[in-house]
């Protein structure tokens, strides 16, 4: 197969091919925190972006990137609408991220409402939608390329990478001719996680160019374990045409690698890449460093701008890894616990963190070898997690699996790359449950007629082009909040505390949401009385309720410091 590779080098280098870069402003937000800048801050830097004379390519949306919009009480139609008119006058092509099945959030969707996103998502301006499954199924994305071609939308089918025994350049070239049979005008390259490997990406671009010439391939690889370099340079060298890239002070890390050490890069190699004004990129990383300071980079985890090989071995995404952190830091106090109670030696976070590399490691193809990419990701992470919390406890491994992980397993969000472990198939029989092996969007009726049915009841408009309606019904239970303002409040409140323990002035309209701050413990009564609040959370996400939106409900416990009512999954 590396035959193929190696014959195509010097077909490229010889013909001067031109590449391509798409800026992923909106995964660059993402991969950092967890907000998105509002409407008018997108309005500011969409200029910017084009006098950088760079990009072909613009990410404008898509993700998860609408439901933190409702999150901050914002409008998510108004702010897609606002970013993609610049780049639509400019002549850039938009783009934005679609979960298949699972469209924009974190479980299923009902075909209507999968349908009707397309059209929305059209005529609010966005060009290319990038269908995924975490699953690598195509009945997940499929039925999305036709709706998404349907409603004048370029259908750019995506294969997840990761590095299994499973996971094969064979896997995936067999892969992408099921997707481009089924349609697809384009095909990416999703590397979440950044562990592909450089010579395997360049052996499946190159065999689906040898077949398929006219297919655009667009490679999106992140930067944590190091290898994204690399990658873009085989991806090019083996006939793809676009690379996702990003620019500071949001590049690198556990981000993507930045667009300008890939233009150099690759005009160094021969190809043929549009210069960059400076000038603009000097403006634009200034404007993205402002909107940091303005309040966005009071949700952005520092280590995310760290790289770390730590991410090679277990394939977790680095998008991820703050609320991974996030859930670590609560999960460590709890095993502490229940270590000390047993008289072992209490473990250090890094090595907590080390563990739960391992153990992902572990059972990841135990558990049928998903895509590490949302959800599967969150799932496969909590699993592991939640069995290094059982151990300290003298429970058994997969005692305190969730709903949303049991439904991976059955089958009910598509099917399994990889086989299950003898032992999950007979837990799933202890438990009297039953394999899903059917088309999975079969099991999610039709629901737009009752959304229309509600909003003309509460006298809410559906919007231009439905949009209001589609976001009701892909996101019902953050538009109602945002609708009541409850979102809005909120957001504001966890601003003004955000604000507080950064030591920064809270202004005088966020100051009337701060409580009298809480006396740290004083003795080993309070001490221990955290603790205990620190088994119940544990224990609570264990046994948590998985929203329509991804957002695991946990119920009222003691407030700490670290505790919150919803655990958000990125």
């Amino acid at each position: 197969m590396h035959d193929i590779l190696n014959s195509k080098y010097s077909k490229y280098y010889s013909m001067k091919k031109e590449i391509q870069f798409s800026l992923v402003y909106r995964d660059m937000w993402q991969s950092s925190g967890k907000y998105v800048p509002r409407k008018d801050q997108l309005a500011k830097i969409a200029p910017v972006i084009i006098d950088m004379g760079c990009f072909d390519r613009v990410e404008t949306n898509g993700g998860a990137s609408e439901q933190v919009n409702l999150l901050y009480g914002e409008n998510p139609n108004q702010a897609v609408r606002t970013f993609c008119k610049p780049f639509n006058e400019a002549g850039i092509k938009t783009h934005m991220l679609d979960r298949g099945l699972n469209a924009l959030r974190m479980n299923p969707v009902p075909a209507d409402v999968r349908q009707l996103m397309y059209k929305v998502k059209h005529a609010q301006g966005t060009d290319i939608t990038r269908i995924f499954c975490g699953l690598n199924d195509p009945r997940n994305i499929i039925p999305s390329i036709k709706w998404a071609k349907a409603a004048g939308m370029t259908a750019q089918a995506t294969m997840c990478i990761t590095y299994s025994k499973v996971h094969t350049a064979e896997y995936y070239i067999n892969l992408a001719e099921q997707l481009i049979e089924g349609g697809a005008q384009e095909i990416c390259l999703k590397d979440m996680a950044g562990i592909g490997r450089p010579a395997m990406l360049g052996t499946i671009v190159a065999a689906i160019k040898e077949k398929h010439p006219d297919i655009i391939i667009q490679y999106h690889g992140h930067t944590g374990p190091g290898f994204s370099v690399a990658s873009m340079l085989e991806v090019a060298k083996a006939g793809g045409d676009v690379l996702d890239v990003a620019m500071e002070p949001l590049s690198w890390g556990k981000v993507h690698p930045d667009v300008i050490t890939i233009q150099a890069m690759l005009k160094d190699a021969g190809f043929l890449v549009k210069d960059i004004n400076m000038k603009a990129y000097m403006e634009a990383r200034s404007l993205t460093q402002s909107f940091i300071d303005d309040f966005l980079g009071y949700w952005i985890d520092p280590k995310n701008a760290l790289m770390t090989s730590l991410l090679v071995g277990c394939g977790l995404p680095g998008g991820m890894m703050g609320s991974l952190m996030a859930d670590l830091k609560g999960m460590h106090a709890a095993i502490n616990a229940n270590l000390r109670k047993k008289g072992e030696k209490e473990l250090s976070e890094d090595e907590l963190l080390v563990q739960l590399f391992d153990e992902v490691q572990r059972i990841w193809p135990m558990l049928g070898t998903p895509c590490l990419v949302t959800p599967f990701s969150q799932y496969v992470k909590n699993a592991a997690l939640m069995n290094l919390f059982s151990r300290s406890m003298g429970e058994k491994d997969f005692t305190r699996m969730d709903p949303a992980m049991w439904g991976m397993i059955l089958g009910k969000s598509g099917k399994l790359p990889g086989e299950l472990a003898p032992e999950i198939i007979e837990l799933a029989k202890e438990k009297g449950y039953e394999f899903y092996t059917d088309d999975p969007q079969k099991l999610y009726p039709d629901v737009l007629p009752q959304y229309i049915k509600e909003m003309k009841e509460l006298g809410w408009d559906r919007g231009q082009d439905d949009e209001e309606l589609f976001e009701f019904a892909m996101h019902d239970k953050q538009y109602r909040e945002y609708k009541s303002g409850i979102a809005k409040e909120q957001f504001n409140k966890d601003l003004a505390e955000r604000m507080q323990k950064a030591g920064k002035e809270v202004p005088e309209n966020l100051r009337r949401y701060l409580a009298t701050p809480a006396q740290p413990a004083a003795n080993t009564k309070a001490a221990a009385a955290d603790d205990m609040a620190a088994v119940a959370m544990a224990l609570h996400l264990a046994q948590g309720k998985q929203h329509k939106e991804g957002i695991i409900e946990l119920p009222h416990i003691k407030p700490t410091a670290w505790n919150h009512k919803y655990y958000t999954l990125k």
